[in-house]
């Protein structure tokens, strides 16, 4: 029998996150995928803001930026003429590192994950299948079968089903998965071409019920086509082929295809669990919630789940707080992908929504509100907050606590870079820490010294209160960078009430390895 602290069950962007994040945190891993290797074709595309600001704990950031493509803009396509365009390129200037979209794919972001995994000396162990596991007392028994077909068992502490929509680990625990699924088929197209639509921006077709897009791709004239069919073609998913559907890119987007690399159709779903946690087990990413593609939020909502998870389950495997923070995991996460699933089935069904009526506010009206509505800052902030994901918050959380100026516990910490100086660069570190935007008491400082909490404290300048950052405030930071307690006073009174109220020890996690 083998052991580990935690098993993950697949490979793909969530599991490979967990297990370097778990691993970064000196937690033993072993993550095993079912698949000989690791997958050549994908769906996701986006890497959101918010998934490039966590990136920088493991220096993950700027390999997916070189990798990558960086959007420029949306162009709305009518009756065969780009309509209008939306601009990328300032609309979150000031509210993160990273105020674009960053086109780079799921079979490209994998191989980087799994690089940085071999690097720490973890290898995923392939074509290792999970048959069934149990929880006992002594932790979860699971049972695999390996590539020669033999089987074996794993003793774990905690399992982690990163295993997608048929996830073995959610039937196991039997959380179930309510929702259901689009009458749509969604068609993926790798491709070379020409065109106007091959400049480098994102295209979208408005002129059908269907959604069509061109995302472009890093590289001379490659992009990426995704759309959706509806009508008789959907009763023969299995048989579609490009050529089925080209031609409306081909005469609504003027794309002209040179080569298609692959072609791919597969059913979209709108499910979430009942439960996120149950003992042992955890369900993360696919496993946990399916959604429309739209604002391309998918992966990147797995990859934050992973990295809620990782740190909670780091700081009780190591004896730092008890297992009763693993209840937090599901609080915080399943509220988020709740709403969510929600949203994007409402902005699909927009979309792609049949009727005279709806084919008139989609060909006449958008194209002249959207352009008007986001020359609006407010507007253009929100969206790019929402989509990004930086406005993402625990506030209602269990381990959220107090509020200092407009920045409350269980909020993303604002970035304010001044003169070069970026509060988000002490992130990195994974531990608990603290912020002060002004001047730290004498009592404070004593008490982070005491207990090896790192204490960073920035003069005070007024971009911080532009930011929502109070005066002389303490910002007590989760390792996931999240802030925890926000507390006027500046009072280690504060942090002494939240760590007893928790029962978690401050330990420098991330040197622990």
């Amino acid at each position: 029998m083998t052991q580990t602290d935690v098993l993950i069950v697949g490979a793909g962007p969530t599991g490979l996150v967990l297990a370097l994040w778990l691993t970064k945190l000196g937690v033993k891993v072993s993550i095993i995928d079912k698949t000989a290797e690791p997958g050549t074709t994908s769906r996701a595309l986006a890497v959101q803001a918010r998934t490039l600001e966590l990136y920088r704990q493991l220096d993950l950031a700027d390999a997916v930026v070189a990798r990558g493509h960086e959007v420029p803009a949306v162009n709305l396509w009518v009756k065969g003429e780009a309509a209008a365009r939306l601009s990328f390129e300032t609309i979150g200037s000031g509210l993160t590192p990273y105020p674009f979209l960053k086109i780079f794919p799921q079979d490209e972001h994998e191989r980087l994950l799994i690089e940085r995994l071999d690097t720490m000396g973890v290898a995923v162990q392939r074509q290792t299948e999970l048959i069934r596991f149990t929880d006992e007392d002594i932790g979860i028994i699971a049972r695999l079968r390996g590539p020669d077909g033999q089987e074996h068992d794993c003793k774990a502490s905690y399992i982690a089903g990163c295993d997608g929509a048929r996830s073995i680990v959610r039937d196991t625990v039997g959380t179930g998965f309510p929702g259901g699924t689009y009458r749509q088929i969604f068609y993926v197209a790798d491709v070379e071409a020409t065109g106007p639509a091959l400049n480098g921006e994102l295209h979208i077709d408005l002129d059908e019920a269907d959604f069509l897009g061109v995302f472009p791709l890093a590289g001379q004239s490659r992009a990426r086509l995704i759309g959706t069919v509806r009508d008789e073609r959907a009763d023969r998913a299995d048989t579609l082929t490009f050529k089925d559907v080209s031609d409306r890119a081909i005469n609504h987007l003027k794309v002209q295809v040179t080569k298609v690399n692959w072609f791919s159709t597969y059913h979209v779903h709108h499910r979430v669990t009942q439960h996120f946690r149950k003992g042992r087990a955890f369900l993360l990413g696919d496993a946990a919630h399916i959604h429309s593609p739209a604002g391309g939020q998918g992966m990147n909502t797995g990859i934050g789940d992973a990295i809620n998870l990782a740190w909670k389950l780091a700081a009780v495997v190591a004896g730092c707080a008890p297992g009763t923070l693993l209840d937090s995991y599901e609080a915080e996460r399943i509220g988020f992908a709740q709403r969510l699933v929600a949203t994007t089935d409402r902005v699909f069904s927009f979309v792609t929504s049949g009727g005279r009526f709806a084919n008139v506010m989609r060909t006449r009206v958008a194209p002249i509100v959207i352009p008007k509505v986001v020359a609006f800052e407010p507007v253009r902030e929100l969206m790019f907050r929402t989509v990004s994901q930086i406005m993402l918050n625990y506030r209602n959380g269990p381990l959220s606590r107090g509020s200092a100026g407009r920045v409350h516990g269980g909020d993303r910490l604002p970035w304010a870079p001044v003169d070069g100086v970026d509060n988000f660069a002490s992130l990195s570190t994974m531990d608990w820490q603290v912020h002060v935007y002004g001047s730290a008491g004498a009592e404070l400082a004593a008490w982070c010294s005491a207990r090896d909490a790192p204490l960073h404290v920035f003069e005070w300048r007024s971009e911080y209160e532009k930011a929502g950052l109070a005066r002389n405030a303490l910002y007590l930071l989760r390792p996931d960078s999240y802030v925890a307690l926000a507390d006027g006073s500046g009072s280690p009174g504060a942090l002494d009430r939240y760590f007893a109220d928790h029962g978690i020890r401050l330990a420098p996690l991330s040197r622990r390895s």
